[in-house]
This record gives C-alpha cells, sequence and structure tokens, in this order.
C-alpha cells in the first residue's frame, strides 16, 4: 500500500511539472509564424534566454546518469572531463560566438549548414548536402541516447516498462517542439535550467551536510582503490590520459549545431560576454554537484550497484522522500528532453533548409517549409524511437560518440571558416567528410594509444581543409575568399 501512495505522488509529480511544460509551448505556439522564428527565433533572444538555453540543451542525461556513473567507476580523476567540458565551452563563448552570430545575420543564414555553403560560395550543393547527412547520422544516435535515458527512468522508479518510457519523453518533446520551435525551447531551457541545477545542487549538498562533511565519502573512495587526486602522479601516461579526456570531450564543443545555433539566436552580440559568464558559471556548479554525487555514491554503496548509470535513482530511493523523488525524476527529464529537443530542431531545420529547400523546392512558400519543418520533427523522432527500443549500448557511449562526430564534422571548419581566409569549398567538403567519417569508424579500430575519436577526426578533419583547400587553389587557380 505505502510502495502504491509513493509511486503515485512521483507520478503526480511528474505530470504536474510537464503540464506547466506544455503550457509553456501552448501559450508560445501562434508566435511562430515563420521558418526563421522556428529555427532561430528570428535573433531576438535576451542574454538570459541565450545562456541558459546553450547550456541547458548541452547537458542532456548524461548530467545525471552518465557522467556521474564513470565518476561512481573511476574516482576523482575522472572529473578532468568537466574540467575540460568547462574550459572550452568557455573558448566556445569567447571566439566562436560573437563571430557566428554577427556572420550569420550578414550572410542571412538560419543554420550552420547554410552558413557554411554561404561562406565558401558554394553553389553546387555539396556543403549542405554533406553537412546535413553528419548531422543527421550523429544526432540520430544523441537523440536515441536521451530515449534510452527516459526508458530507463520511467522504468526503474514507476516499474512501468521501457516501451512505456521512452513513448512518454517521446511525446513530450515533440509536442512542445511540433507546437513551439525555437522560442519556446528557449524559454522552456530557461526555466528548466534553473530548476535541474537546483535539484543537482541540491542533492549533494543535503547528504554531505547528513555525511558531516567531504572526509567520509573521499575515505570510501581511497578504501575503494580508486582516485582521490587529479593528478595521481605526474607520469607522461597519466598526462596523456589528462589531455585525451579533456580534450576528448571539449573539443566536440567546437562543432555541435544544437549549440552553436544558440549563439545565432540572441538579439545583441554585445551582449554575448553576460551570456557567456551566466552560462559558464551555470555549467561549473552543475558539473561540480554532478561530480559529488558520483563520488558520495561510492560512499552509499561500496559494494556497486547492478547498473551504475542508475545511481542518482538509487540514491534518491534511499534518502528522500516521494515527493522530492519526483522532483529529481522531472529534473532528470528536463536535462533529458532539453537536449533532445533542440537537437531534434537541429536535424529537422536541417532537413528542411538543407535537403528540402536546396534540392526540390527552392520556391517553397513560408508556410509549406514550416510545415516541412514540423513533419522532420516527427519523422526523426520515431526513427530515433526504433533504435532506442533496440538498446544498442549505454548512455555514456551513444552520447560519446554522437557528440564526438559533430564535433570532428563540424568544429575544425567552423573554427578556421571564422579565422582563416586560404581555405575554400573543396577543402570545406573535404574536411567534412574526413572529420565525420574519422570520428564514425575509429571507435571500430583497435586505439592502444587511446585517442579519443574527436581528437582523431579533428586532426584529419584540418589536414583535409588545409591540404585540399591548397591544391584546388593550385589546380583550379582559385581566387582567396574572404
Amino acid at each position: 500500500m505505502i510502495a502504491k501512495s509513493y509511486a503515485f505522488i512521483e507520478l503526480a509529480t511528474f505530470f504536474g511539472y510537464f503540464a506547466i511544460v506544455l503550457l509553456i509551448a501552448f501559450l508560445s505556439y501562434r508566435k511562430q509564424n515563420t521558418d526563421a522564428d522556428f529555427i532561430i527565433g528570428s535573433r531576438s533572444l535576451n542574454f538570459w534566454l541565450t545562456a541558459l538555453s546553450a547550456h541547458a540543451s548541452d547537458m542532456s542525461s548524461w548530467l545525471f546518469l552518465a557522467y556521474p556513473a564513470e565518476i561512481f567507476k573511476q574516482g576523482v580523476f575522472y572529473s578532468w572531463a568537466a574540467i575540460g567540458l568547462t574550459a572550452f565551452m568557455f573558448l566556445n563563448w569567447q571566439f566562436i560566438a560573437p563571430r557566428i552570430r554577427a556572420l550569420t545575420e550578414q550572410l542571412g543564414s538560419l543554420t550552420l549548414n547554410s552558413y557554411f555553403e554561404t561562406r565558401f560560395g558554394d553553389t553546387s550543393g555539396r556543403i549542405r548536402v554533406a553537412s546535413a547527412c553528419m548531422a543527421i547520422l550523429f544526432y540520430t544516435f544523441y537523440i536515441t541516447s536521451g530515449l534510452n535515458a527516459l526508458g530507463i527512468l520511467v522504468e526503474s522508479l514507476f516499474g512501468l516498462s521501457y516501451f512505456i518510457g521512452i513513448s512518454l519523453g517521446l511525446l513530450v518533446v515533440v509536442i512542445y517542439v511540433f507546437m513551439g520551435g525555437y522560442r519556446t525551447v528557449a524559454w522552456i531551457d530557461l526555466f528548466q535550467g534553473f530548476f535541474l541545477l537546483g535539484i543537482i545542487v541540491f542533492i549533494p549538498l543535503y547528504l554531505l551536510i547528513d555525511l558531516g562533511g567531504a572526509r567520509p565519502v573521499l575515505d570510501a573512495i581511497a578504501l575503494k582503490g580508486l582516485s582521490t587526486q587529479l593528478f595521481p602522479d605526474f607520469s607522461l601516461s597519466t598526462s596523456w590520459k589528462i589531455l585525451m579526456i579533456t580534450a576528448g570531450w571539449g573539443l566536440g564543443y567546437f562543432g555541435q549545431p544544437h549549440i552553436i545555433t544558440k549563439f545565432m539566436g540572441i538579439k545583441q552580440v554585445s551582449d554575448m560576454g553576460k551570456a557567456k559568464w551566466l552560462g559558464i558559471s551555470w555549467q561549473f556548479i552543475a558539473l561540480t554537484a554532478a561530480t559529488w554525487i558520483g563520488l558520495i555514491g561510492v560512499f552509499m554503496f561500496p559494494d556497486g550497484i547492478q547498473d551504475s548509470q542508475e545511481l542518482i535513482l538509487y540514491i534518491v530511493k534511499d534518502t528522500f522522500a516521494p515527493f522530492f523523488a519526483g522532483l529529481v525524476l522531472c529534473a532528470i527529464l528536463a536535462a533529458t528532453t532539453n537536449v533532445m529537443a533542440a537537437q531534434i530542431l537541429v536535424v529537422a531545420s536541417s532537413l528542411t533548409e538543407d535537403l528540402y529547400k536546396r534540392l526540390f523546392r527552392k520556391d517553397a512558400s513560408t508556410a509549406e517549409l514550416l510545415w516541412v519543418t514540423r513533419g522532420g520533427v516527427v519523422f526523426f523522432a520515431l526513427i530515433s524511437f526504433v533504435i532506442a527500443y533496440l538498446k544498442i549500448t549505454t548512455i555514456y557511449q551513444l552520447v560519446l560518440y554522437s557528440w564526438s562526430g559533430l564535433g570532428a564534422s563540424f568544429g575544425p571548419l567552423l573554427l578556421l571558416s571564422l579565422y582563416m581566409k586560404n581555405i575554400n569549398r573543396y577543402g570545406a567538403f573535404a574536411g567534412i567528410l574526413a572529420g565525420g567519417l574519422t570520428a564514425a569508424i575509429w571507435p571500430a579500430f583497435r586505439n592502444p594509444l587511446g585517442i579519443e575519436s574527436v581528437v582523431a577526426g579533428f586532426a584529419f578533419s584540418i589536414l583535409a581543409i588545409q591540404g585540399v583547400s591548397y591544391f584546388a587553389r593550385k589546380r583550379f587557380s582559385l581566387p582567396i575568399e574572404s
């Protein structure tokens, strides 16, 4: 009887929370009149919306489930992943955000792919098609990771089937993206960003106070033989591992379209600095709290748990009242749906702007493009649903694979396009393919040096961009493109 009462309270909290989310989507529905409204909010967002939207749409179920699980398994040393993410996101704000915002408005580009095409004067459509294919490939797996997390959550907390879990999650995401588009996602990101930050900070803070501080936790970590320091030693192998962990995650930031498009939507470039410091502060606090959740888990479950991805769920069940457990579920779902919504929107936008409009209907009306975008939302959500149902791998591996592929496909070209003038459309096309394909197949090869796929993809992409651009200029006597 008590168990049923607990489940009812958790379910009531869950449905009450998402009723608020869907209300926000409904209220903003009529504000989406054009594809520019739907895709980047007509570049009208303030710095609060831009900052929280960029970061909340970044930290998915990885923040609550996958990252604490790795800390739980490896100890303090793996927090180099959080350090790398924070450092490279700062660089993203500093060197990418202001320039891409100004240039995309100047060139009239609504997506990252259309920016590449216009920037390099590619009239053949090859750059757009290559970009769209890479985005669709890797985002399909990225969206799958979110559905995987939703299925695990509902199955673990409510005892419902995995199928029902992924179905409910997909329904919520598709409804509010379909209704509202970019501006709705941004407002929901703002609301959910503050909400999930409060939840993820409260959990370790409450537990550390209850335990009497960090010492019992660190002693438990040492007793289990896990790392208690960022620098266990100063050997070459340790330094190499640190480099691969930080760069293996951090480099990916330069090529994530669902984050880059958030920069493109800010109203004034002069507000980018305020957005940067607000967003980085949010990220630092959230990742620090997630790290402590993983470490506290070592203390609470010294003998391990069946699935480390469910660590936070075990902690919540053993420690907190049902109402708060329901709030934690909402926070995890908020983090997951934020990212899924942004990613589905990017893929659907790519379908409209980069394939449908470019290859099939160049003279399509605004209303037609808007409905094609919404149709793309449903289509790609269903594809990801099928893959998620098959449970091909863990959330961590799905996110890492997708993150690396997107970062290697677009990051090198975006950086070089903003700061160099001696590259051309041939190099751009080669760079997208070289980076994306390298990241796609890299995990299949034996890798004794432990080189992360995004690092390898970045290197091959830069070589392809520079090399092909150089030889194309020699062969075709191309002028330097500005």
